[in-house]
């Protein structure tokens, strides 16, 4: 029997991907074809299976990738074809936003759907710039308003007389109108030193908010060059932000910072990063890959029980390590007559998550750090294993075999480079939307090189920060100025130095 198809129209909020529903990120978790609109963030679109198909549906003011019609044929023959199809469209798909449509056209084909309600634009913008839309001190009547109604118009279908009544207006998509909004809504009776507030992008880092009496934010905002997607909220509560607006002022807000950090494993710094208020890049300057040969590795795993201690240096050597161990048909247990070391904390949990109790963290994060825990430990032939990168520095291994130790170097994994596309970032330098680029090894920094190329200049507004010494060190012998180091040497560590830097006004 033929598998059944399924639409779910999903909204995918206005912006911040955190504002997705629970059941939304199920939805897109399980999807088979994705059909979504402009301004859907990547990470929404990251939590697809690697094998479902993504169609991009986009209308940008009059350019539409694909018109009303041919979104709604593709629905049906998708479904038709058996397949779980999700249409994500920004915040909820019943605002202002034809889901209603899209959904009649679902029916009439017999395909079944669900809707998915979304956190509209409407309600989380105002809240992100610390406007209330209703407070019992201000008002209890709100309106929501479509602020694409063409003013060519021989006569408005709106009510421009009773929505000057309202305690709170909220226009959305209405910039291009702003000028008509005003004049109608003062020419109902509005007080023209009525607070207003024109919000754009809002919920994200390039949030923008412009506040002014109904009669001026017009002007204003012709001014200060506000463009789409914005909306604007009319009302007394708009007084309220000075007091409640909490979004603009976390620490990092306006900051954009690159991270280089391999796809996969940047999460961590990312979320770090935007739970400050940051506007995260992600530029992924290596890939991380199984070594040329694992002939080191398996005469190690074949005497394991040997090594009385055993070095991890990076949670990618205890990632591809245990691997191999599985591969070999291995496990835990080959390991009860070994120590393990870690050099820094986090390193440390990547054991601890696999059921691994670590006996030595340094109290500095580095091999220099490492070294001078084992200077009082290690004795003339102490065997010790040391799974790593391929092209990974010898100071640790060289070190410890002048304390006496018998050191063996197994490359478990190798860094190459990602391949990026250098006009990726250039195109937000040039946008000046970058004020911070990261660097966490100095594989990041060499690929860097590598993919800019020896003519990129940095310019002097863009700040470089390094998780420590080492990478420090290399990025400044290829010509990259440091003006940010870790300390502590981790992620935590980064964020904390780069907030420090930036409270110092540097």
């Amino acid at each position: 029997m033929k598998k059944k198809g399924i639409v779910y129209l999903v909204g995918a909020g206005p912006g911040d991907p955190g504002l997705i529903t629970v059941k939304g990120v199920k939805c897109l978790k399980e999807a088979e074809v994705v059909i979504y609109d402009h301004l859907i963030p990547e990470e929404l679109l990251s939590l697809c299976p690697p094998s479902a198909r993504l169609i991009y549906a986009g209308k940008s003011g009059k350019d539409h990738t694909l018109t009303q019609e041919e979104i709604n044929r593709r629905l049906v023959e998708e479904a038709e074809k058996g397949l779980t199809v999700v249409r994500l469209k920004g915040g909820d798909p019943f605002i202002f936003g034809r889901g209603g449509e899209e959904a009649l056209v679902l029916k009439e084909a017999g395909i079944p759907f669900e809707i998915v309600p979304g956190v509209t634009s409407a309600i989380a913008v105002p809240a992100y710039a610390g406007i209330p839309l209703t407070h019992r001190g201000y008002t209890s009547t709100l309106a929501i308003v479509t602020g694409h109604e063409d003013p060519t118009k021989d006569h408005s279908a709106i009510d421009w007389s009773s929505l000057s009544r309202m305690g709170t207006i909220v226009f959305l998509m209405g910039v291009k109108n702003l000028p008509y909004i005003t004049k109608e809504l003062l020419d109902a009776g509005l007080a023209p030193q009525t607070p207003a507030a024109l919000i754009r992008c809002g919920t994200t880092p390039e949030q923008e908010t412009l506040v002014a009496n109904l009669k001026d934010i017009a002007h204003r905002s012709q001014e200060k060059h506000l463009l789409p997607p914005a909306i604007l909220v009319v009302g007394e509560v708009v007084s309220m932000r000075e007091a409640l607006n909490w979004f603009e002022k976390k620490p990092l807000f306006g900051q954009g910072i690159v991270i280089t950090r391999p796809a996969g494993q940047s999460e961590g710094l990312a979320e770090m990063l935007r739970n400050l208020g940051a506007r995260v890049f992600s530029f992924p300057t290596i890939a991380i890959e199984p070594p040329d040969s694992w002939e080191a590795c398996d005469s190690a795993l074949a005497d394991l029980d040997r090594y009385e201690w055993i070095i991890f240096t990076s949670v990618n050597g205890v990632k591809f390590f245990f691997r191999r161990l599985k591969e070999k048909r291995m496990d835990i247990r080959s390991l009860r007559g070994s120590k393990l070391a870690a050099i820094g904390p986090v390193t440390a949990y990547a054991l601890e998550d696999i059921g691994l109790q670590v006996d030595l963290v340094p109290e500095t994060y580095t091999s220099e750090g490492l070294l001078a825990a084992f200077r009082n430990i290690v004795s003339e032939g102490t065997p010790i294993l040391i799974p790593r990168a391929q092209e990974g520095g010898k100071l640790l291994p060289l070190e410890l075999t002048r304390y006496g130790a018998l050191v063996t170097e197994a490359p478990v994994y190798r860094t190459v480079s990602s391949h990026r596309k250098p006009q990726e970032l250039l195109t937000w330098i040039e946008k000046k939307q970058v004020s911070f680029i990261t660097f966490t090894s100095p594989s990041t920094v060499k690929h860097f090189r590598e993919i800019m190329g020896k003519d990129f200049l940095l310019p002097p507004s863009i700040k470089i920060a390094v998780i420590g010494p080492v990478t420090k060190a290399y990025a400044e012998e290829c010509g990259l100025p440091v003006h940010i180091q870790a300390k502590p040497h981790t992620a935590q560590g980064l964020v904390e130095s780069i907030l420090c830097y930036i409270s110092q006004g540097d």
